[in-house]
């Protein structure tokens, strides 16, 4: 995950900070109770805090984090898709696959590494992370798209890959690096190709990936 979307929300209160430490401390205390309450605040960041807390306790309901992935909040959606990035709620599959097209470019870009981490949801999302690899608005989410799809190397991802090679330098950075999850003659020219890149981190990273796959 990139992570480099600012967030624009402003310095928390003092009321505000404490109790989102009291909703970590719940969650590193054993404090049920005390951590599901502040899933209500008015509060983003302590409503984050309290999914963390009940998810280190292992008790958030199926209910709790559809709720936090339809939040009105694009940071405590944000802190939702980490969890299902996991693997172990299931309940979130379809909110992950839905967020990828969130309108906030914040909570997409995590939905696109969300998406890298899970595998076992590459046919549902392999077509969206290319749409997003070739046509969203912003870079960072380009860049983590790709980076998904060469996480995940699911075939169908390959063509967006090679056409992220156009892109802006960091994107092509990631296309290059992605392509070592994939094998072919199309993929050892585009290769060939970014050691001229204009960009010297470009070029370094196919030279080190043929150097890699050569006899």
């Amino acid at each position: 995950m990139t992570g480099r979307h600012e967030h624009t929300e402003p310095p928390p209160t003092p009321e505000t900070a404490h109790r989102r430490r009291q909703a970590i401390l719940a969650g590193h205390s054993g404090n049920e109770p005390e951590a599901r309450r502040f899933l209500d605040d008015h509060d983003p960041s302590v409503r984050s805090a309290a999914i963390g807390a009940l998810d280190r306790l292992g008790l958030m309901t199926d209910d709790e984090l559809g709720a936090a992935l339809q939040d009105q909040a694009p940071q405590v959606r944000q802190r939702a898709l980490e969890l299902v990035a996991t693997g172990t709620h299931p309940v979130g599959e379809n909110g992950l696959v839905s967020l990828l097209s969130d309108d906030n470019s914040g909570v997409a870009e995590v939905a696109c590494w969300a998406a890298g981490e899970r595998s076992d949801l590459a046919d549902r999302t392999v077509a969206l992370l290319c749409g997003i690899a070739g046509t969203h608005e912003d870079s960072l989410c380009r860049e983590a798209a790709v980076a998904s799809l060469g996480s995940l190397g699911h075939k169908a991802g390959l063509a967006a890959v090679l056409d992220c090679l156009t892109d802006k330098p960091t994107v092509r950075r990631r296309a290059v690096l992605a392509l070592a999850a994939f094998e072919g003659p199309e993929v050892e020219r585009a290769l060939t190709q970014a050691l001229d890149d204009r960009d010297w981190q470009v070029s370094q990273a196919a030279e080190d990936l043929l150097a890699e796959s050569a006899p």
